[in-house]
């Protein structure tokens, strides 16, 4: 059957992208839909899943206005592990409770543990509970929304969401399923019923299939919306940073995917089981591989926060101003705990930090600190990963964030690795695409985007970044309890 196009479709943190592509990996088209989170209380971030949804259509529709090729497959993937209840017809009982960056289920989270056990828990599903874990968040809803649970009959993620809208089907992919702590069973690669069935036993879990599988064909109704031929297939997809791993290729062991994004994530591909507190330990999008993985609460984030803090300037001139303040920021070094942090530090309660302000800083040394305080964070979590004996031997960038090149120079100055930039590196939306794209053929991430560049470190900078990670290191345990106390102040 030959190939005329896939179309791959990602809902992110603050948009939602979509991708057309050629049968060669060619990226023929591509679209994008701006949206922000809700952030009703302090530590809560939702959002209207309804609105991923018509962002699809939306795409969909622009990325095959012209008629020009004809679509054979669908990829899909979003952010997660999101939490997102419906009754038993599909529909939306309240807004979508979204990953790590989400911190409401702290009481939750100790009282799990205290009943089952934080090692029993890490032994069996990999990961202790934390902010990422979305079993715990489903049992928030249980506690303060009674009565939303009660009616509560699916769980949904983004990339099942569109799955369903799509295809009519009920399905969820095992790695998006093994971030679901304490549900998962991650040895045997299954629900755990015992637990699910103390902490949600009225939901219908969906069946699991792996991340490239075909999890259903665009119905009628779907092809109606958005454009796309009906029987086309429509893959189960999976967690975005994960397809962004798949979309350059990271996915053997080895290899560390960066993703540079509204928040960095790190994924490590391990050959056999491995567990950190501190880390999150994962079955891979596909079968048979596993994965060690971190994540910042916050990287681009920041950038975009204090980028309209001052003034809304673009990109290209903050990161001039940023590269001119030169290594070390002019003596400024940042916590970048603005949403809590995640991997290695596990704090819901830190907050960000900028020390050594005076009035002769400008805002290029700001930006500046930004991009070092998230390069420090990477190091933070390739040193926990290597500590619980990780192997990593490639490293490879991927997002918007390497743009520009200079954050992408910044984190291997500070880490001392070497990053492989693709000739994509649009990321999640391409990875579904490539998905899709192997669903009908034998088409692979090295055909389809072969290494455009490879950062090295520069010897030059390693010295002072080297002094000033140590200061980093120093900077949380000494501001800490000043920040939890702030914490408790804050009302947005």
């Amino acid at each position: 059957m030959a190939l005329n196009a896939v179309i791959g479709v990602d809902v992110g943190t603050s948009s939602s992208k979509g991708v057309l592509v050629g049968p060669d990996g060619t990226l023929l088209r591509s679209a994008v839909r701006e949206h922000v989170v809700d952030r009703p209380a302090p530590g809560h971030v939702e959002m209207d899943a309804t609105v991923w949804w018509a962002e699809f259509v939306s795409l969909a529709r622009e990325l095959t206005e012209d008629g020009a090729v004809e679509v054979d497959a669908v990829g899909v993937s979003g952010m997660g592990p999101c939490v997102l209840l419906t009754d038993a017809d599909d529909v939306p009982l309240r807004p979508a409770i979204l990953y790590g960056v989400d911190t409401r289920a702290t009481e939750q989270i100790t009282r799990l543990e205290d009943r089952l056990g934080p090692e029993a828990i890490r032994a069996r599903c990999g990961s202790g509970l934390s902010s990422q874990a979305a079993g715990a968040k489903i049992a928030w809803v249980a506690d303060e929304e009674p009565d939303v649970f009660a009616r509560a009959r699916r769980l949904y993620m983004p990339s099942s969401w569109l799955v369903r809208n799509l295809t009519g089907g009920y399905v969820l992919d095992h790695h998006s399923a093994s971030q679901t702590t304490p549900l998962y069973d991650t040895v045997a690669r299954t629900w755990y019923t015992p637990w699910a069935g103390l902490i949600c036993p009225d939901l219908e879990l969906p069946p699991l299939r792996w991340s490239g599988e075909a999890a259903g064909s665009v119905t009628a109704e779907a092809a109606r919306l958005t454009g796309l031929p009906a029987g086309i297939p429509v893959v189960t997809g999976t967690v975005d940073a994960w397809a962004e791993a798949l979309s350059v290729g990271a996915h053997t062991a080895g290899d560390l995917m960066l993703m540079y994004g509204t928040t960095m994530f790190l994924v490590h591909t391990v050959p056999g089981l491995l567990t950190a507190p501190a880390l999150w330990s994962t079955v891979g999008a596909l079968p048979g591989t596993r994965n060690l993985a971190g994540g910042m609460a916050t990287s681009g984030a920041v950038t975009a926060w204090l980028r309209e803090l001052t003034g809304g300037p673009d990109y290209a001139e903050l990161l001039r101003a940023a590269e001119a303040s030169g290594t070390g920021a002019n003596g400024l070094l940042m916590l970048p705990f603005f949403a809590g942090e995640r991997t290695p530090v596990m704090d819901p309660r830190a907050r960000g930090v900028i020390a050594g302000l005076t009035l002769s800083h400008t805002r290029g040394d700001l930006y500046r600190a930004a991009l070092e305080a998230t390069a420090y964070g990477v190091r933070h979590n390739i040193e926990a990963i290597e500590a619980v004996g990780g192997d990593i031997r490639r490293v490879v960038a991927v997002g918007g964030g390497t743009q520009g090149r200079l954050w992408t120079q910044i984190v291997s100055d500070v880490t001392g690795r070497a990053q492989e930039v693709r000739t994509t590196s649009i990321g999640a939306s391409y990875g579904g695409a490539l998905l899709a794209a192997q669903l009908l053929g034998d088409a692979t991430a090295d055909a389809w985007n072969p290494v455009r560049e490879t950062i090295t470190p520069r010897p030059d900078a390693a010295a002072r970044y080297t002094e000033l990670y140590g200061l980093y290191r120093d900077l949380y345990p000494a501001t800490a309890d000043i920040v939890h106390t702030l914490s408790t102040y804050q009302t947005r």
